[in-house]
């Protein structure tokens, strides 16, 4: 297993997100991890990033134990974010946002270029003049560029127009047709479900429903996902 998240508990401060996350990536899948607004997605995301410390609870990623480790060792074993907001660097260029992120491996500019044309076209257009698709875009290649055992989406097509939401749906395809493992978070269930293999639904910081997508029936939907 490539990512395995046990019993995971963490707190902003005194006030406690997470009371037992369980969560697995295998290699070479992608997993869903869904719930309604607040109930915890972000929070699992960043603490098994170390963005976020965890209170209690394993985080294994590729053998390792990492749920003590900073952030920065936990990106080098081989995480890749492509975070809520997209968060790109606003004064860089797209190619200077692509090489900041860069570590060795078979993600490069020209393959990034190849998933992401659009890219190509503005290299030398700084981040804040994309459009939001275009930054979502270059957030997905950034992450790419650390050449990530597993890439993280969290709400990638998120406030995106319908046209460009379908460009983010055929790169993850695309990733997940060259054997990429990917954690995604969405909301788009008609088109998240039939590209994961798995799926975890969180709710108030528990992991309460766990399976695959096909098994996650309406009602089911209706229970967790509904509004």
């Amino acid at each position: 297993m490539l990512l395995e998240v046990s019993r995971l508990e963490a707190f902003y401060g005194a006030l406690q997100a997470l009371f037992g996350v369980d969560l697995a990536v295998d290699d070479g899948e992608v997993v869903a991890l869904l719930g309604r607004n607040g109930m915890g997605k972000t929070t699992t995301i960043c603490s098994i990033l170390g963005l976020l410390r965890s209170r209690s609870g394993s985080v294994r990623f590729d053998g390792t134990e990492t749920s003590r480790l900073p952030a920065h060792r936990i990106a080098r074993l081989g995480m890749g974010l492509a975070p809520e907001g997209r968060r790109c660097f606003p004064n860089l260029t797209v190619r200077e946002n692509l090489v900041a992120a860069a570590r060795p491996g078979t993600w490069t500019p020209a393959r990034v270029a190849a998933l992401f044309p659009q890219l190509e076209e503005r290299r030398d257009q700084y981040a804040n003049t994309l459009s939001g698709g275009e930054q979502q875009m270059l957030a997905i290649g950034r992450a790419l560029m650390t050449n990530p055992k597993l890439l993280i989406l969290d709400e990638a097509t998120e406030g995106l127009a319908p046209l460009i939401r379908q460009d983010i749906w055929a790169a993850i395809r695309r990733l997940k047709a060259g054997g990429q493992s990917i954690l995604v978070v969405d909301k788009a269930l008609a088109e998240l479900l039939p590209i994961a293999d798995r799926a975890f639904v969180l709710e108030k910081g528990v992991t309460v429903w766990r399976g695959r997508p096909d098994e996650l029936t309406a009602q089911l939907q209706d229970r967790y996902l509904g509004v």
